[in-house]
């Protein structure tokens, strides 16, 4: 007999997300993770944008995209169109029962259904809302549509990541991944987190006002730091560190290998083990901050040392000396990696249908109230009419006089 699943931390949170695509869903997802009930509203006949962003898509009757499988796990989904009036009532019925409110429509977008923060805080006083743009509610950017894309330029991360100009391949390079849209999600959840704690204190409840672009350029940390408390302007370095040296990767004679030194002993240590001891020694060289300012002269020697060595052998001498190096990994080198199977972040869930999918987990573990994994990500509306049931009363005759005038939909 299987043993019980501890309530997540968030357990008796209902979360009413009319977010889609990345940020809001990722923010909700943490939340489902951690226990909360979330239910994501979708559109009838389209869903979330993502499910079309293949491919690959499952091989079922759903058709989603793999995309949209990255983001809605332990939702519930139901198809509401909310530009009909009577959708638009359900929704601000949940919105009375629901603790927060995730939304990421343009600026000023959801007043005309009634389901902005000031007409759904009527119906629920101490709601928690969170509205997440490209720009912000206030700023003259404020209207204008925000993609990741967009924002990784606009926020300055592309003009420090990539090639240097001049080298081959050298230019502007946005991140493999939508970080300015993940990123947003986790300030979003940490948001909501402060949010119920504020209101559990004080029974008041807020809205959240967080952009795209705020958060990409709070997440310049050291690079902007440099530039505000140091008046260095950064720049585009390839995989060097802007501080630290040795912080790249090295040329082995059949491969690449990453070294990345943090402090003095390392770097002493380091060059002892690939044959150039002195190194420590020179003064141009023996702390970090000579390392910095004399990078080339730095680099020009270590290179050739370093491609003399076979790149597994290089990692395994440092890995035995408790050196920090290792080689950049594809993604299912990683997926499979022994490390990653002994943290369990890698699940497999099952759809309604039986259809398997696996997932990348919630990355914290928590002794007391760990995340859980109650619902694989749902097919557009599956739920629909067992929420419209269980949350709001609605009867069968109800249900299926909403069908038929295509205010709710079931199962695309």
């Amino acid at each position: 007999m299987s043993e019980p699943q501890v309530a997540g931390p968030l357990a008796g949170i209902t979360v009413l997300d009319l977010s889609r695509v990345l940020a809001g869903p990722w923010c909700s997802q943490v939340l489902g993770d951690l226990g909360a009930d979330v239910i994501k509203v979708e559109q009838p006949g389209q869903g979330d944008d993502t499910r079309k962003w293949g491919p690959p898509f499952l091989d079922d009757g759903s058709r989603d995209a793999a995309y949209y499988l990255c983001a809605n796990r332990n939702k519930r989904s139901v198809a509401i169109d909310m530009a009909e009036p009577a959708g638009a009532e359900l929704i601000r019925r949940f919105a009375a029962q629901a603790d927060v409110v995730i939304e990421n429509f343009r600026v000023g977008g959801l007043a005309k259904y009634g389901l902005d923060f000031e007409s759904l805080r009527e119906v629920k006083p101490d709601l928690i809302y969170l509205s997440i743009t490209g720009f912000g509610q206030t700023g003259p950017l404020r209207n204008n549509g925000g993609y990741d894309f967009l924002v990784q330029g606009m926020s300055g991360l592309m003009s420090v990541t990539g090639l240097p100009d001049g080298e081959p391949g050298g230019g502007p390079m946005k991140v493999g991944i939508p970080i300015s849209d993940l990123t947003t999600g986790l300030y979003a959840a940490i948001s909501v987190l402060a949010a119920l704690n504020h209101r559990h204190a004080t029974g008041e409840g807020q809205r959240i006002d967080l952009a795209l672009l705020d958060t990409q350029v709070a997440l310049l940390a050291n690079q902007a730091s440099n530039w505000m408390n140091g008046g260095m302007v950064p720049r585009r370095m390839g995989n060097q560190h802007p501080n630290t040296v040795p912080y790249q990767d090295f040329a082995c004679s059949d491969g690449s290998v990453l070294v990345a030194l943090g402090n003095d002993r390392q770097f002493r240590a380091f060059t002892a083990l690939i044959g150039l001891p002195d190194l420590a020694d020179d003064e141009r060289f023996a702390i970090s901050a000579g390392r910095s300012v004399n990078r080339d002269a730095l680099l020009a020697q270590l290179r050739p040392a370093i491609a003399r060595w076979k790149s597994a052998e290089l990692i395994a001498v440092m890995e035995a000396a408790g050196l920090p190096g290792g080689k950049v990994n594809e993604i299912p080198e990683v997926l499979d990696h022994p490390q990653i199977e002994a943290r369990g972040l890698v699940h497999e869930m099952a759809r309604s249908d039986g259809t398997p999918v696996k997932v990348l987990g919630f990355p914290a573990r928590l002794s007391a109230s760990p995340a859980t994994y109650r619902h694989a990500p749902p097919r557009s509306g599956e739920d629909t009419v067992a929420v419209l049931s269980e949350r709001l009363g609605l009867g069968k005759d109800e249900i299926e006089r909403l069908l038929a005038a295509g205010v709710i939909a079931e199962t695309l």
